[in-house]
């Protein structure tokens, strides 16, 4: 085994990351127009103690994950660190040279994406991406890393611990995927880790599994981390302090509980006081939009059932909230409507006709009228095409529109998703994460479909945005009568913009209903932990949590 080239934990002494007067900087190339350089971060500082999590907040485009990124030496996408210091282990990191960085990422600091499947290699199992780092940096034997890794799939909750790692990424859900990932950034025992939106794919009784297991990682071992996200009730459960960024620049800073109860800037008040959307339950029409009938649908050549007997009806102008923990079937729900996996049995039913099972089976019509807005925005767009190609196109395929015609139309829906028409000629590359949502969300719009079919569209954003995103949805069904199935694990969105609710557990649906109903007591036994596991935004919720699980179990 190659010898750590690292001091021991204990023998260091000072902050662990030391960041002063950080810039970085972003070239943009215009057509037409020379290059210009934009700034992305404005001489940001901040330190991080060893066993301490800070936690960075903000919204879209904010600076949040190019800060992260920069405790490695790194910028993505043309992004560039131009001024300022990184401090790591008392060395400047930026001045260690290429080689300096490939043996600092991956042993002294680890990064955990927030796109996981955008993250892993497709033709990799599972256990061979883990262990990489571990072997590559000579932290452990094949042997020893293997065991780790499987330690750390028991201890994040995923199912088979034991083989699940012979897997590859596309066998397992998105929930799952994400915390595979987390488990490959803790397995070469860090100083440092970058999680960056850790759990934003994870269902709500999931994401307690995981915030317990970072704690008490970061508890056992001494590692820091950085924790990006746009959840404010998350991060107050890991965070011991808080950094709020607003267009690259330091908003304000300080302990958990100041910035939750006492926030002293404007903006930090905004983001903690975002209120719910009220939206007032519609009583469902005669005639269902979609009529979902007996569908049962399996991956595997059948063998591997994923959705049993499942029925259920949407209706013109409302929308129906399919909520669940990874891997209940959601999304292979919204799969089997779209005829990217069709059903074994059952039948689907749109506009008075039954669609054909397969996608290919569809006229150009029905293609139009039945858009998705999925879940992963990384692997949603070609990365080659600009944003104005990718809105563009459904404008070109559906409705002939070229040219002026084209960009105008392009410019109002970016408008529409509070982006602006500056991003027209950005590639997704140059985007945030909750910017390429919000394209995802445009490019759905612009077909003008009568049912849209929503795959945790808002799990990216910040609440602010989230919040601007939802009402425009609830504007645009109010307008043309579109109906939304909307998957998502988070409840507050669910109680904001649903008329109907199903609760989807092992394929099936063991709740159904008006919401008013589905949310009222006495509830089954998967409901009440549904309810009882969404984040509170008080210090010490994620404890009480746990605490209340573990009796209950004992109950049992």
């Amino acid at each position: 085994m190659v010898a750590k080239a690292t001091a021991p934990k204990a023998a260091r002494t000072g902050p662990l990351l030391d960041i002063r007067n950080l810039r970085i900087e972003a070239t943009v190339y215009p057509p037409g127009e020379p290059p210009k350089t934009i700034t992305l971060v404005h001489d940001v500082s901040l330190t991080l103690e060893r066993g301490k999590v800070l936690g960075l907040i903000g919204e879209s485009g904010a600076g949040k994950s190019t800060i992260g990124l920069s405790s490695m030496g790194y910028g993505r996408g043309g992004v560039k660190i131009t001024g300022g210091e990184v401090v790591l282990n008392g060395r400047d990191i930026l001045k260690g040279g290429v080689g300096g960085l490939r043996r600092l990422r991956g042993r002294e600091v680890c990064y955990v994406a927030q796109s996981a499947a955008a993250a892993f290699n497709p033709a990799h199992r599972l256990m061979d991406q883990v262990v990489e780092a571990s072997l590559l940096h000579g932290v452990a034997s094949r042997a020893e890393a293997e065991r780790r890794a499987m330690a750390l799939f028991r201890k994040l909750s995923l199912p088979s611990p034991e083989t699940i790692g012979q897997r590859y990424p596309h066998q397992v859900s998105g929930g799952q995927l994400q915390r595979v990932m987390t488990a490959m950034a803790l397995c070469p025992e860090p100083d440092l880790i970058v999680f960056d939106e850790p759990t934003t794919a994870l269902d709500v009784t999931t994401q307690i599994d995981v915030l317990a297991a970072i704690k008490e990682a970061i508890r056992d071992t001494g590692v820091a981390a950085l924790y990006i996200t746009h959840d404010l009730a998350v991060v107050a459960q890991v965070a011991d302090e808080i950094m709020v960024l607003r267009h690259g620049r330091l908003v304000e800073w300080g302990g958990t509980r100041q910035i939750i109860k006492e926030p002293r800037q404007e903006y930090t008040n905004a983001l903690v006081s975002v209120h719910e959307i009220a939206h007032q339950e519609q009583q469902p029409g005669k005639t269902p939009a979609l009529s979902v009938k007996n569908v049962t649908a399996a991956y595997g050549g059948g063998h591997v059932k994923v959705l049993k007997n499942v029925s259920v009806d949407i209706f013109p102008g409302q929308t129906l909230a399919v909520v669940g923990e990874s891997g209940s079937g959601k999304s292979t729900l919204a799969r089997a409507i779209t005829g990217l996996l069709p059903p074994e049995q059952g039948s689907v039913t749109f506009a008075g006709r039954t669609l054909g099972n397969r996608l290919a089976d569809r006229p150009k019509e029905d293609l139009r009228q039945l858009q998705m807005i999925y879940q992963m925005a990384d692997v949603a767009m070609n990365p080659r095409q600009t944003v104005g190609t990718i809105i563009g196109r459904p404008l070109e395929f559906y409705f002939g529109l070229r040219g002026r015609e084209r960009d105008a139309k392009v410019a109002e829906l970016l408008d529409k998703i509070e982006m602006g028409k500056g991003f027209v000629d950005r590639y997704p590359a140059e985007l945030s994460g909750g910017q390429k949502q919000r394209v995802c969300i445009a490019r759905a719009l612009a077909a003008k479909p009568k049912l849209i079919i929503c795959d945790e569209v808002t799990s990216a954003l910040d609440p602010l945005v989230a919040n601007g995103i939802l009402k425009l949805l609830l504007d645009l069904q109010k307008e043309e009568e579109v109906a939304y199935l909307f998957i998502t694990h988070d409840l507050a969105t669910v109680r904001s913009i649903a008329d109907s609710i199903a609760v989807m557990y092992r394929g099936e649906v063991v709740r159904y209903g008006p919401k008013s109903q589905v949310l009222a007591p006495p509830f089954d036994a998967y409901t009440d932990l549904l309810l009882s596991s969404v984040p509170e935004m008080e210090i010490g919720w994620l404890e009480k949590a746990i605490k209340g699980r573990r009796m209950e179990s004992a109950g049992n």
